[in-house]
């Protein structure tokens, strides 16, 4: 499985693992709803479990991603201060259309 991620939300994600709250803990994506063509994405904190792979990025940080999810492998997660902050996570390879996660 393949993970892509911006500088920038590499940057957001450390500082939040460096946070009391995520001590032993890494970044998971989630699909929060499939719409049989496109999905839309969340991130959580949490720890791998028996269908997870830990995806290693370029960036140095590790996320965990449930190989029974077809729509997580080659996600590209992006974080953007304009026109608002937010994280933006998609994935180009599987979807017709660009969504992110709400």
């Amino acid at each position: 499985m393949q993970v892509k991620i911006n500088r920038i939300a590499a940057k957001v994600l450390k500082k939040e693992l460096e946070r009391d709250v995520a001590k032993g803990k890494m970044f998971r994506v989630i699909v929060t709803e499939n719409h049989v063509n496109h999905a839309h994405y969340d991130l959580q904190l949490d720890t791998p479990t028996e269908h997870d792979e830990v995806v290693h990025t370029d960036k140095g940080i590790d996320i965990i991603l449930d190989t029974r999810e077809e729509f997580l492998d080659g996600v590209w997660i992006q974080y953007f201060y304009v026109p608002k902050e937010e994280f933006v996570i998609t994935n180009p390879s599987k979807e017709k259309h660009t969504h992110h996660h709400h």
